[in-house]
Formats: C-alpha cells, sequence, structure tokens
C-alpha cells in the first residue's frame, strides 16, 4: 500500500498518521509531550523532548501499518513557538517558547509606545503580540552571552517547529521553513516574501540564523539518519496546522471559511490576492503551491475549549467533557454570559488588558446555567470573528466549515448555526490538520495532480441548519455585545 506520512507536531502531542491515495487515514499513533511554566506567564517545551515525540509516533504508527510503501513526509506544526539551535552539532540552545508564552510582554509594549505597530502591521499583517516568533528568538539570543555574535557568525540556527523537524530529518543538511510559519513570525514582509531587513535589525535577528523559506508544497530535502525511516524519504510538505485544515477542509477558494474549534480558536478565510484592510483580523499566508501564493484573513480567539476547563476545575469535574454534557442538558442560559478575557480578548478585540466577567446572574442560576453560558461563549466569539471577515473579505461567506476536538459537541455545533444563521458543515475526520499536511505532500509528490483531484477525494461531513428564530438570535446577540462591552470598559 502507497502511503504519506504526516507528523502533527501539535502542543499537547505530536501524531504520526498514514494516508493513503484515497486520502484517507490508515493507521496513526500518537505520543505526549510536556509542557513547563516556569513562571506565570512562561510556557516552554524542551525541543530535545519533541524530536523524541515525533520519533516515538512515527515508529509505532509504522509499526502498526507494517509492509507499506513511505512515498514521503508532510509535516504540520503548532505555530509561533520558536527555538534556537547550534547549527553544526544540533544542539538546542534554549527552550522552545511556545505559542502561548508572555515572557515578551513588556518588550512588545516598548515597541508599541515607540509607535512601530503601524510599520509592522503594513509590511507583514499583524498587529505587536508576544504570540508572534520574533520577540521569542530575540529573547532566546539575549539569553546566551554571545548569542547575536553568534548568529550572526551563521554558528546558530532559529526557527519554527516546521525547520527544527526538518532539521532533525535531514540530519542537519537543511534550515527551512514554509511561507505560513515564516508568516507568523512578524518578520516576513508579505509583498516581497522575503525576511525584512528592517525588522530584523528592529528584533535584533541576523538574517543568517533564519531558515529559506520554501512554498508550503514542495520537496524541501531527504531524510537521513532517522530511526524507522528509510533515508532518502523526500519530506514534500510543511504547513502551519491551523493552514492545513484549511487545506484539508477543502477551503481553496475565496468565500470558504473554517472554524477550528481547539484549547483556543482560529477562524481563517482564504482571499484573492493580498487584503490589509483592518487591523483586527491577521493578514497571513494560507499556503504556497510551487510559485503559487494564497493570502487569507485570520482570527485567533483566545480562549474556547479553555473557557470549558475552567468550568470544569470551577465544578472539580474530573474531566472537561462533563461540562458540555450538563450544558446540553440546559434548554437556555437564562441570560447568563460568560466573557472568557483570562488573558484578555483576542480578535476582534485585541484588548490584552480586558478581564473576563460573568453577568446576568439571579439566585435562580446553576452550575448548568454556567455551563450553557461557557459552551455558548465559543459560538459568541466566533460569531464576531465572522462577522468581521465577511465585512472585510467583501464576499459572502455562506457556510461554515468546522474541525478541531470542540467541534465533537454538536450542541455547539447547532447553537453556532444559529448565531451564525447559516449552515454549519462539520468535518468528521478528527485530525483534518495532518490530512491538509497529506494533501499537499501528495501534491509535490504527482500522488494527485491538482485541487480539482483533491476536491473530488471522498469527505464526511455532518450538516446543521440554523433553526433559531430571528428574534431569539437578535436577543442573544444584542445580550452578548452587553457583555462584552463591560468587559472592555476601562474607568
Amino acid at each position: 500500500m502507497d502511503v504519506i506520512l504526516t507528523i502533527d507536531q501539535g502542543t499537547t502531542n505530536t501524531k504520526a498518521l498514514l494516508v493513503n491515495r484515497e486520502g484517507r487515514i490508515t493507521h496513526q499513533a500518537s505520543s505526549p509531550v510536556e509542557i513547563s511554566f516556569p513562571q506565570p506567564g512562561w510556557v516552554e517545551q524542551d525541543p530535545a523532548t519533541i524530536w523524541e515525540s515525533v520519533v516515538e509516533s512515527v515508529n509505532r504508527c509504522l509499526e502498526k501499518a507494517g509492509n507499506v510503501t513511505l512515498l514521503g513526509i508532510g509535516i504540520s506544526n503548532q505555530r509561533e513557538s520558536a527555538l534556537i539551535w547550534d547549527r553544526k552539532s544540533g544542539k538546542p540552545l534554549g527552550p522552545v517558547i511556545v505559542w502561548q508564552c508572555r515572557r515578551t510582554a513588556s518588550y512588545c509594549n516598548i515597541l508599541r509606545e515607540e509607535g512601530l505597530e503601524d510599520k509592522i502591521w503594513e509590511k507583514t499583517g499583524l498587529l505587536i503580540d508576544p504570540l508572534f516568533s520574533a520577540s521569542k528568538m530575540r529573547w532566546l539570543l539575549e539569553q546566551l552571552p554571545d548569542g547575536k555574535q553568534r548568529a550572526e557568525k551563521g554558528e546558530i540556527c532559529a526557527g519554527t517547529i516546521d525547520s527544527w523537524l526538518l532539521y532533525k530529518l535531514t540530519s542537519g543538511i537543511v534550515h527551512a521553513c514554509d511561507v505560513t510559519n515564516a508568516s507568523r513570525t512578524q518578520l516576513l514582509n508579505l509583498n516581497g516574501l522575503t525576511w525584512d531587513e528592517q525588522l530584523l535589525d528592529l528584533f535584533e535577528i541576523p538574517a543568517v540564523s533564519l531558515p529559506d523559506i520554501l512554498a508550503s508544497s514542495r520537496i524541501a530535502g531527504e531524510t537521513e539518519g532517522v530511526d524507522g525511516i528509510p533515508d532518502g524519504t523526500p519530506i514534500a510538505s510543511m504547513i502551519g496546522d491551523s493552514h492545513a485544515a484549511l487545506f484539508g477542509q477543502g477551503g481553496y477558494q475565496s468565500g470558504a471559511v473554517k472554524a477550528t474549534y481547539g484549547t483556543g480558536s482560529s477562524i481563517m478565510s482564504p482571499t484573492t490576492g493580498l487584503v490589509l484592510k483592518n487591523r483586527k483580523l491577521a493578514t497571513t499566508i494560507a499556503w504556497g503551491i510551487g510559485p503559487d501564493i494564497v493570502y487569507a484573513l485570520e482570527g485567533n480567539i483566545t480562549s474556547t475549549g479553555a473557557t470549558i476547563q475552567w468550568v470544569a476545575d470551577l465544578f472539580e469535574m474530573e474531566r472537561a467533557g462533563q461540562v458540555a454534557d450538563l450544558a446540553a442538558q440546559m434548554d437556555d442560559s437564562e441570560g447568563v454570559y460568560i466573557v472568557p478575557a483570562f488573558a484578555g480578548l483576542g480578535a476582534p478585540h485585541w484588548k490584552e488588558h480586558a478581564r473576563g466577567l460573568i453577568c446576568g446572574l439571579t439566585r435562580g442560576v446553576t452550575s448548568g446555567h454556567l455551563a450553557k453560558a461557557a459552551v455558548e461563549s465559543i459560538a459568541f466569539q466566533v460569531f464576531d470573528v465572522f462577522d468581521l471577515m465577511e465585512q472585510v473579505a467583501e464576499s459572502s461567506l455562506d457556510v461554515l466549515l468546522a474541525d478541531g476536538g470542540g467541534s465533537r459537541n454538536n450542541s455547539l455545533m447547532q447553537f453556532q448555526a444559529d448565531i451564525l444563521n447559516r449552515p454549519l458543515m462539520r468535518n468528521n475526520v478528527a485530525d483534518i490538520s495532518a490530512i491538509g499536511a497529506a494533501y499537499l505532500a501528495g501534491l509535490a509528490l504527482g500522488v494527485w495532480n491538482d485541487l480539482d483531484e483533491l476536491a473530488n477525494l471522498p469527505r464526511d461531513f455532518d450538516r446543521f441548519e440554523p433553526v433559531m428564530s430571528a428574534e431569539m438570535r437578535d436577543r442573544k446577540c444584542k445580550g452578548w455585545q452587553e457583555a462584552v462591552a463591560r468587559t472592555l470598559y476601562e474607568s
């Protein structure tokens, strides 16, 4: 059996999956990845542990499959997380600073105070925020006594997770990343698609330390010396996980829009060209196939699944799924709203100093009402981004494509369709990012010829139609907007 191996390196685990010529997952395995929190607001991982989880999950997956022909490898990865390592030895020179980490917040505040936000946004399509990789790389180089000097000599590699995995898979021969990961560093000029010299100077990151920028679908290198994988196996795709999900959903054209429901959520829609109109939405690169670049608008919501976990912890539940079960028993939240600004609000508000609230409490409110409000807060936040995205894109977004762990919640999906007043199509493949990476690898390997052939591959969806009355929808949305306004109020 001919298969593509996809490595899906996420924040909490690494998955290895085999995808056949019909676009179906045949075998898979996963390994957990530990996260540490050395200080409040700091989030990091061990680069060596991430690599070990890749090798372990790949070997377990291939052992399950037995006799298969490995055509090539695709990579889907957690975005914005950054690390540095010694170019010659491959030894990590610090931790992976995870995308959630806020350790560079004070530096980002300095950049804002210096009035640099306009300049950075015009070049990168991104607002200044610790989320993105550039300030993380700067921090890592500063921790070494001679970090910048060594980086200027080319002795240090700085990169995102895809570049780290490619380096390890090729035994240190290739240091490169794909355009989607590059677009989330805050160092890529979206117009020239090159590392921007002014931004490199601003963040004090030597260009020679950074990876080459490649298309998402392209032979980036060949494996060498990796346990369990034959030498010479082509690495045929690399792409950030959210972008991979949109590609795996088949959202190739302008007007498509997907929401990935995870710890946070990403709403992304491809555009017909580079759109820099509204700073409340990020402009990014959806993917690159050969010389062809597809741009996208994206809204990142900080807390969706994390809100459910918070309620579970609050009520000392054994698992977060119990919150969804409790919420499903309730007909209505009875006017209770939770605005989960635990670490500020992301898109479309971008208020990092906002703090969460619960409003609409009465003596009759129960744990069930709070659980219902928590679930509904996810749909309201997606609606806020969706509504703005439709305005900025200037095209009708007729159907929402849904994926991710939260999309398994039928009640949430129905409520989402109701609030959007749009049909919602839930992809029933749990690992849609891995599928997207496999599709892109297959294009580079000639397994599939073009997007039309990919579009005709079998897909399994559940469809949710809006059924809520306009009066009820308007009342609920108005209550949500009033709750958010209270959160954003500054005395």
